[in-house]
């Protein structure tokens, strides 16, 4: 899936208060990629991540999937595209305390009415090292596991994009590092799609594509490839 954001704008108040959270940012999102996005606290980053994936509307531009504007969709439509073809992973692991590890990987199916495949379930347990892990609740979950059953949820719906907000910014450098080479495996041996943003400069430097923002505004940077082995 192709994603294009044209001209994307976020303003927030009005007057003397107005503040641009996104100036006019402009991005080419194609099948395969991994990009990362940097910078500091307040700099956009999130605001561009809520936009791209469709979580909020943007004040001015249009973003479009496979040439298709998604703000002319209504916010069921929205919100069906983004179950089926959009996975999220973000900071806060965000799982149901009540719930087994396969019971919060398989909710987005439940949500969206859809049976599981328990081979591909299978598969993506044993890529994240989980497999012996399904049957225990998030507090007997390490953060490092608790991170790669939400990785596995949001892959299970097998989506065409991972937007990832943030994914090692609660664990340790250990844990954080072993999250980032799964997604460099998603990426590489699944071939998803994966955008990601991140304050550490070492996962960021793992994507093939760079980008910096800094006050809303977007620039493209030279790729500087790190290993985290």
């Amino acid at each position: 899936m192709k994603i294009e954001a044209k001209e994307l704008s976020k303003i927030y108040g009005e007057g003397e208060s107005l503040v641009t959270a996104l100036d006019r940012v402009s991005l080419q999102i194609m099948p395969g990629d991994f990009i990362s996005i940097t910078g500091p606290s307040g700099s956009g980053k999130s605001t561009l991540l809520h936009l791209l994936s469709g979580l909020d509307q943007p004040t001015s531009g249009r973003l479009t999937y496979d040439d298709k504007d998604i703000y002319s969709l209504s916010d069921r439509e929205r919100s069906a595209l983004r179950r089926r073809s959009i996975g999220f992973v973000f900071q806060q692991f965000h799982l149901l305390p009540v719930l087994t590890a396969r019971e919060n990987i398989l909710m987005p199916l439940l949500l969206d009415k859809r049976q599981p495949d328990e081979a591909y379930l299978e598969q993506l347990s044993k890529l994240l090292g989980i497999g012996g892990r399904l049957t225990h609740l998030p507090h007997e979950l390490s953060g490092g596991q608790q991170q790669r059953v939400a990785i596995a949820r949001a892959l299970i719906t097998q989506p065409d994009v991972i937007f990832a907000d943030e994914p090692t910014g609660n664990l340790d450098s250990k844990s954080g590092g072993e999250v980032m080479e799964i997604l460099g495996k998603v990426h590489e041996k699944m071939g998803k799609t994966i955008v990601i943003i991140t304050h550490d400069s070492r996962v960021a430097g793992m994507a093939n594509r760079q980008f910096s923002i800094v006050d809303g505004v977007l620039a493209q940077k030279a790729a500087q490839k790190w290993s985290l082995r």
